[in-house]
């Protein structure tokens, strides 16, 4: 990633923690919400205006333009030492996983039975496991990529078995934009090697309309879990 295409970045993940929509930057700025959005998306910003965006997104310029200098390639997975961390506090974990999804300490507070304390020894325990950077206010960015996945039949995977999985196959899933499906079929090894990288296709796929829709800064009501299976197996009556 170039180092404008970076900056960016930043400013969008600043604008995403303190709130700030196109709309709402346009606003400020005296400028059209197309123009705002066309600025973004070429890239193209003088060094006045970038400073101008800051002071109304309310972040320091040299903030960002010292996130984008020490930006370094972001990790995919946790370590399996990390994962135990978050599993051994249900709490944490859960705080993590709204952290990936990008969620405000004011929704987390409003959606579960946390005390602002709490949330906030979480997010210093996240910050602690390089999987947060915790700054003022109690903002937040990611220390992941957008591809991060669990350890594969790591310590989250395996939590999720044996608490999550039961759950989230109860639900009937013939609600709007539900749907499950156990599709069978005898392939080939060139042919499931084929479809297991589709199907990585199709979740980074999810990762990159979520990340859309934070850059537009409008997010459903509902939060989106997908959950897509291949592999091997045989029923034994």
């Amino acid at each position: 990633m170039s180092g404008p295409e970076m900056l960016m970045q930043v400013l969008k993940a600043e604008m995403r923690a303190a709130g700030v929509t196109y709309k709402a930057l346009a606003q400020r700025l005296g400028m059209s919400e197309s123009s705002i959005k066309r600025v973004f998306s070429q890239g193209d910003m003088s060094l006045s205006r970038l400073a101008q965006v800051c002071k109304a997104v309310g972040v320091a310029l040299e903030d960002v333009l010292r996130q984008a200098a020490d930006a370094v390639p972001q990790a995919d997975t946790l370590t399996l030492a990390q994962e135990r961390s978050l599993v051994q506090d249900p709490h944490l974990l859960l705080v993590a996983i709204c952290c990936l999804g990008h969620w405000s300490v004011a929704q987390m507070l409003e959606t579960y039975r946390l005390s602002e304390p709490q949330l906030i020894a979480c997010l210093v325990k996240l910050d602690r496991l390089s999987l947060i950077e915790l700054k003022p206010l109690n903002r937040y960015r990611l220390r992941v990529s957008l591809a991060f996945r669990w350890q594969p039949d790591g310590p989250v995977q395996q939590f999720f078995r044996s608490h999550v999985v039961d759950d989230y196959f109860a639900g009937r899933f013939d609600g709007a934009g539900e749907t499950l499906l156990c599709v069978h079929g005898r392939l080939s090894d060139p042919s499931a090697k084929g479809l297991v990288q589709k199907i990585h296709q199709l979740a980074a796929e999810l990762a990159r309309l979520h990340h859309e829709a934070h850059e537009s800064c409008y997010l459903a009501n509902s939060v989106r879990t997908e959950i897509r299976v291949a592999g091997t197996w045989s029923h034994q009556p």
